[in-house]
């Protein structure tokens, strides 16, 4: 299994994150899934990103907590013991509960994913996988069942960053970014508040796994500041030591 899951999510304080992101509405996830380490993997990453999290080992368990405590998504494996996850979706959905699924699978074939869906699954992601499309699927779900809309502006406090025009304003003043710049501050800005850590920057900024101990998050962390912060009094961009990063406005 291709899953980084040493180094990514190592030295987590959770309490000091969700310390950070005590100020935001918390969701909470259900994790299905009989994989020791996938589950661990999970549920490290999305605690980190600052959703509280539920997580079982198998289906009968999992169709418990499910019918019994309101969730804001659940990510649901197929192969499980007890009962297997499409007969948990389709359960719950007969019982009239719509929160969304994301199925977790290491079944690629195009009959599986659409058994998938036609049970009441909402997503689908194949196993191996990164943990920063997995976040944003479920971030996608999330928004998709809340009804929030997908602005082409994210806004935090006095900065504004315009996603068409590829434009940062903050207090009026525009500020040129290169791309790699503009893509860090983005994700910082989608996950105001929250915590996010050197490998999920890799992941989302370059694409790639490179080793945790590399300097390049640093190094663009320090020029993004010089652009961001450097001629404001205010600091938003914040150092959560031993743990990655957050942008605040308070």
């Amino acid at each position: 299994m291709h899953l980084e899951t040493p180094g990514i999510l190592s030295n987590i304080d959770e309490r000091g994150v969700h310390g950070l992101c005590s100020i935001q509405p918390v969701m909470r996830i259900l994790i299905v899934e009989d994989d020791i380490d996938i589950a661990a993997f999970i549920e490290k990453g999305l605690k980190q990103s600052g959703f509280a999290v539920d997580a079982v080992g198998d289906g009968e368990q999992g169709l418990g907590l499910a019918r019994h405590n309101p969730y804001d998504a659940m990510i649901v494996d197929i192969m499980l013991p007890g009962i297997d996850g499409l007969a948990l979706i389709e359960n719950i959905r007969t019982h009239g509960i719509a929160t969304p699924v994301l199925i977790l699978s290491a079944k690629r074939a195009i009959d599986d994913k659409v058994r998938g869906f036609q049970t009441g699954g909402d997503d689908y992601l194949t196993k191996p996988f990164s943990f920063s499309e997995l976040l944003v699927r479920i971030q996608a779900l999330i928004r998709r069942s809340t009804g929030a809309a997908s602005s082409a502006v994210i806004a935090v406090g006095g900065l504004r960053l315009d996603l068409l025009r590829r434009e940062v304003v903050r207090d009026g003043e525009s500020i040129a970014l290169q791309p790699r710049e503009f893509a860090l501050l983005e994700y910082l800005m989608r996950n105001v508040g929250h915590v996010v850590s050197k490998t999920m920057i890799l992941e989302h900024v370059w694409d790639y796994h490179f080793d945790p101990q590399t300097n390049v998050v640093d190094v663009l962390i320090h020029r993004l500041r010089g652009k961001i912060d450097r001629d404001f009094e205010h600091k938003m961009i914040r150092t959560v030591r031993g743990v990655g990063y957050v942008i605040r406005n308070d």
